[in-house]
């Protein structure tokens, strides 16, 4: 009955203190610096941001459009008109001034020979092999390289193939000068000499490079001493299996624009030629390889291989190496 009794003065003793506490933050608990805060100290809870004191900072009243920001955009902003006259006082070049116009001239113009006029010298073997195929095992090579700057270049080429045991079937060699004429290709035009069969020389005018997909392409048209207008396409494409293991495809199509029966060609489409080369990079300037390539000859030249007793289609599996220096 007591405790019964206590319990309505406990109420009537605790409702201040529970009103006092409701009127502040709610559930906010004291932290440890304001459980500390020595006696006089008013904790940042109790601070009277209502604007009741004159020295309290009124947040309700600032203009925040007023506020320094302007000067932040200003400098943010890029000039529109030209550069005031002042700017082009000084010399082009600011070296010019400590070290001397002239030392620096020369300097600029060493530079720019070093980095895009020097001539280079570069030789690529793109195909030497050794070539298996029913009869007569045979062998083949296609070289090129230049020499030159990055637009202008003295750029050769050779290839040929035959036999082994036999007369070489086929070799030229090329002298050409090439001018860029775009980031990609080279117009090239010279002249080609056969070194072997009847005697042949060509006019040679063509173009060489980097087309869309990363193709290597090398089209040329040949006009001859004798007046046979002939040309060939070639191209490959290299896919990277690993950072050393390459698969390369390749395709190479002859036509000629007339019949020439000393040189068993037939007008039209004289061949085809399609090959899969498997490479090993073993360094980036050497690289050995194996593969397969099917030969085709076409329509008359076809015919005038027939008439010689030989198959105008032919498969050879091929064993080479590919090098640049």
């Amino acid at each position: 009955m007591r405790s019964l009794l206590s319990f309505p003065l406990v109420l009537l003793f605790a409702a201040p203190a529970i009103a006092q506490d409701h009127s502040g933050h709610g559930d906010h608990e004291p932290t440890g610096t304001e459980s500390e805060m020595p006696m006089g100290e008013t904790p940042m809870s109790s601070m009277d941001h209502s604007g009741s004191s004159g020295d309290a900072m009124d947040h309700s009243q600032m203009d925040h459009a007023q506020m320094d920001h302007g000067d932040h955009q200003e400098a943010d902003k890029i000039p529109q008109g030209a550069p005031p006259p002042e700017a082009f006082e000084g010399p082009a070049y600011a070296a010019d001034q400590f070290v001397g116009a002239e030392i620096m001239a020369a300097s600029r113009a060493d530079v720019a020979r070093k980095v895009s006029g020097t001539p280079l010298f570069w030789f690529q073997g793109d195909r030497v092999e050794y070539r298996m195929r029913e009869g007569d095992d045979g062998y083949l090579w296609d070289v090129q390289g230049f020499y030159g700057g990055d637009i202008d270049k003295l750029w050769f080429k050779s290839e040929g193939e035959g036999s082994f045991g036999e007369n070489m079937e086929s070799a030229e060699l090329q002298a050409l000068w090439s001018h860029a004429i775009g980031p990609f290709f080279d117009l090239q035009a010279g002249i080609r000499q056969d070194l072997v069969g009847p005697a042949r020389t060509h006019a040679v005018v063509g173009v060489q490079g980097l087309a869309p997909y990363l193709f290597e392409v090398d089209a040329a048209l040949f006009l001859s001493n004798e007046g046979d207008l002939t040309a060939r396409i070639e191209a490959e494409l290299d896919q990277r299996i690993t950072q050393r293991l390459i698969l390369q495809p390749r395709a190479e199509i002859a036509l000629s624009a007339q019949d020439i029966p000393e040189l068993g060609v037939g007008s039209g489409i004289d061949s085809v030629v399609l090959g899969l080369r498997l490479r090993y990079e073993v360094s980036r300037e050497f690289a050995p390889y194996v593969g397969v390539e099917q030969e085709w000859l076409v329509g008359g030249s076809a015919d005038y291989a027939r008439a010689d007793g030989e198959d105008p289609s032919l498969t050879n599996y091929v064993v080479g190496v590919r090098f640049w220096f």
